[in-house]
């Protein structure tokens, strides 16, 4: 994903699609540095090479605009999780699998500040809770066929904490420490309910 310059002015005036989605990279970019709150026409304008009415005429309001860029962010994430699926279905150790996979994530610094920029959206917009808890809700989900529901949920909540580490420091949480305590999650007894 790349913004525009005024060296690099962008798309053409006749491609409304692709000035639109240079736009919205653009906020997409700037949500992840910056933070969604942060988000305003003129920094989007600046970021995407474009005039600052272009950013009006393709989004109703800052808010349409950083809602789009959010859902554009999940879109990521979904990609994510569905490469992990298939990467877990073919699993014979899941805490190992998926330790890795995580470490793929933890060490990719654009994905952990989207999915930070999205929690940290949701927690002050109920509006945009949904997409925060679609990485949540589907990797339980996910989890919870190999696992049962109240690990795969104590699994996910661990995953979560990694994931805010990682935003916080240099250094992500390393592979082994990640598989040592997955393996301890998906060993803890159940309760013996229809959860566990």
């Amino acid at each position: 994903m790349s913004a525009h310059t005024a060296a690099d002015p962008g798309p053409r005036k006749r491609d409304p699609e692709a000035t639109r989605r240079v736009i919205l990279e653009a906020a997409a970019e700037l949500v992840v540095e910056q933070g969604a709150a942060a988000l305003t026409h003129r920094m989007v304008a600046a970021r995407a090479g474009v005039a600052l009415g272009s950013t009006t005429r393709y989004f109703e309001s800052i808010d349409d605009l950083r809602e789009t860029a959010l859902r554009m962010l999940g879109d990521e994430v979904d990609a994510y999780l569905a490469q992990m699926e298939r990467d877990l279905a073919s699993c014979d150790d899941l805490a190992e699998c998926l330790a890795a996979s995580m470490h793929g994530f933890l060490t990719d610094s654009r994905q952990v500040h989207s999915a930070m920029a999205l929690v940290t959206a949701a927690a002050s917009d109920a509006s945009l809770r949904s997409l925060a808890v679609r990485w949540t809700d589907r990797l339980t989900d996910l989890l919870a066929v190999h696992v049962g529901r109240e690990r795969a949920v104590a699994a996910e909540v661990y995953l979560d904490g990694a994931t805010m580490h990682a935003a916080l420091h240099d250094t992500p949480l390393g592979r082994e420490s990640v598989t040592r305590a997955l393996r301890a999650i998906f060993a803890m007894p159940g309760t013996g309910g229809p959860e566990s």
